[in-house]
């Protein structure tokens, strides 16, 4: 609605708010309820393909934990990541592609129900540039510190979703005040929840949850938040380059799962 001409916005006081780099479809289009919209159908898109690369029938287990779970080695071709991938057939991508990847249908109705849970209230207080930063550099900052650590093989979104919880504790401690307290206290309680969770269920990746978490408070350190810093267009702009290199990725993963499947036939 404001001219090319226009050197400052009288709303808002943005610098040449009708540059094309700040109002574009591109950079406009990125909400907070479309990126999470957009994050729920990859997830959904990689998970059914894992299940139809290497389908057998003892997916249909009755039981929770083995309902629709993918093989170990169609995750491995979509981008499992671990200190083997990692360190050995040096599948640095998979640090990214890993976290659209799922073992159970249980496992990604958790980390969704998660997401959908958290992902508002990021994009609310940091924006949604912010909140897709944190998100994608926080999958990649747990899987890398649990690689490290010596777990072989790992997948989820739950490490992206821990950076989420992990921005939010950092924005509830700095911000303080009674709604900063509430904050903090709501997400602590998410926190408390999975590290509990991961030490009753075998199987869980603690040290990607960790690390994860922590990726996402230092992020939310460096980045700060819309009642700290003004999210600007730089934020939206390195966020959609993220997003392209990710859907890139992702195309990669999708290749290697149609050449398994071909290789197989």
């Amino acid at each position: 609605m404001i001219s090319r001409s226009v050197d400052t916005c009288p709303y808002c006081g943005l610098s040449h708010p009708g540059s094309f780099l700040k109002s574009n479809p591109l950079i406009k289009g990125t909400t907070t309820s479309g990126i999470l919209r957009l994050l729920l159908m990859i997830n959904v898109g990689m998970f059914i393909l894992a299940v139809l690369l290497d389908f057998q029938p003892s997916m249909m287990s009755i039981s929770p934990f083995g309902f629709l779970s993918p093989s170990s080695r169609s995750l491995l071709v979509l981008g499992a990541t671990g200190s083997y991938p990692l360190f050995e057939l040096h599948h640095w991508w998979s640090l990214v592609a890993a976290s659209f990847l799922h073992g159970s249908f249980l496992h990604i109705l958790f980390n969704m129900v998660a997401l959908y849970q958290i992902g508002p209230m990021v994009g609310q207080e940091f924006g949604t540039g912010r909140m897709i930063l944190i998100y994608l550099f926080s999958g990649i900052g747990g899987f890398l510190l649990s690689a490290i650590m010596g777990v072989t093989l790992t997948i989820g979104a739950s490490a992206a979703v821990c950076g989420l919880i992990g921005a939010m504790l950092y924005y509830g401690k700095h911000r303080g005040g009674t709604y900063g307290r509430a904050v903090f206290s709501q997400i602590g309680g998410w926190a408390l929840g999975l590290a509990l969770f991961g030490f009753i269920v075998p199987g869980i990746n603690n040290w990607g949850h960790g690390g994860g978490m922590a990726a996402g408070f230092l992020l939310a350190m460096i980045l700060g938040y819309k009642e700290r810093t003004r999210e600007t267009v730089y934020h939206k702009l390195f966020a959609v380059c993220c997003m392209i290199g990710c859907a890139l990725i992702l195309c990669w993963s999708s290749f290697n799962g149609l050449l398994y499947l071909l290789a197989t036939r």
